[in-house]
């Protein structure tokens, strides 16, 4: 095995585009490419073996990777009238969205040659994800990227008040679905502050809610379940609108180092159906790490809230990571 990746953070979180050595994926679309990634009978987090999946394990366990990793295949997109397709992964599995990835894909396309743009000004990148295709405009100056706006498919708020019981106890969630669906719940209402010295208690209550959510009949109309729990802390507004901190914890207890791509597009449909975030109004979104998304509701589409967030992605890394046919580790392990 011999694959070529090059390696972006956006807002900190990774994000690992592979773009050679991938095994053919089958499939008339980006949607019906990960159905057979994830495999006849199998879930999302547990997939029947495959070659592509050991490629997604190599890159996702140590000693290549580890168990925060991120990142996705390139596949041919749906029609002409997108650049590229994507399929997501992460060490559990394959997910229907990713908000920090497209922003990614959109800085590599155009960083990459891949998509003209010009030194000073914005151009769009149209990328086809499972959820439907979504739009990174990658703003430039003097011939460098310097920020990536993702503009998502529209958010349906699924849910409100949903009263779960926990280890902590009693909590009330709201659910949306911004291409993968979120639930989202103040931190302080299970006694917690997103900081990072809290990280192992958020991390246990994002996956006690998500295992809560399960088998809940709010979530019967839910495609692939709840992906994320987003654990938010209220701060005091901005002259340009709300300021919240959050960290979300998806997949089995991964948490993302950003604050969340499509997560953030959650937080906005659900802030907008409040009256608390108007259209020309910012959400300022604060990451567990102090990495920031600006958000923006753009009004209604489809039936949902449409949304844009804006950041940044950097390069990290350009690598090639090989699998010898006598390496007893194999694809590699996860503590």
């Amino acid at each position: 095995m011999n694959i070529g990746t090059t390696d972006y953070h956006t807002a900190g979180e990774p994000f690992r585009i592979v773009t050679s050595g991938l095994p053919p994926v089958p499939g008339d679309s980006v949607a019906e490419r990960r159905a057979i990634a994830i495999g006849a009978g199998g879930t999302a987090t547990a997939p029947r073996p495959s070659a592509l999946d050991d490629v997604r394990r190599l890159l996702t366990r140590e000693p290549r990777g580890h168990a925060g990793m991120y990142g996705g295949f390139l596949v041919p997109p749906d029609d002409s009238e997108a650049h590229l397709g994507v399929l997501f992964w992460h060490k559990d599995g394959y997910s229907t969205a990713c908000g920090h990835g497209t922003m990614a894909l959109g800085a590599w396309a155009v960083d990459s040659g891949l998509v003209q743009a010009p030194a000073d000004g914005s151009v769009q990148v149209r990328i086809d994800v499972p959820s439907g295709r979504v739009a990174a405009t990658v703003h430039r100056a003097g011939g460098r990227t310097t920020g990536v706006t993702f503009r998502n498919v529209p958010t349906r708020v699924m849910a409100r008040k949903v009263e779960l019981t926990t280890p902590r106890g009693p909590v009330a969630v709201d659910l949306a679905d911004s291409g993968a669906c979120y639930a989202s719940v103040r931190a302080a209402d299970l006694g917690l502050a997103v900081t990072p010295e809290r990280l192992p208690e958020l991390t246990a209550a994002g996956r006690d809610i998500r295992a809560a959510l399960a088998d809940h009949p709010a979530t019967r109309e839910v495609r692939d379940g709840v992906y994320g729990v987003i654990l938010h802390d209220e701060l005091p507004d901005t002259p340009n609108g709300p300021h919240q901190r959050n960290v979300t914890v998806f997949a089995d207890g991964q948490i993302d180092r950003s604050p969340c791509g499509s997560g953030t597009s959650a937080r906005l449909a659900l802030l907008a159906v409040d009256g608390r975030l108007a259209v020309g109004e910012e959400l300022r979104h604060e990451s567990v790490i102090g990495t920031v998304f600006t958000g923006r509701v753009l009004g209604e589409r489809a039936g949902g809230v449409l949304t844009e967030v804006s950041g940044t992605a950097h390069r990290t890394g350009e690598h090639r990571f090989v699998l010898d046919t006598d390496d007893s580790l194999g694809t590699g392990f996860l503590l």
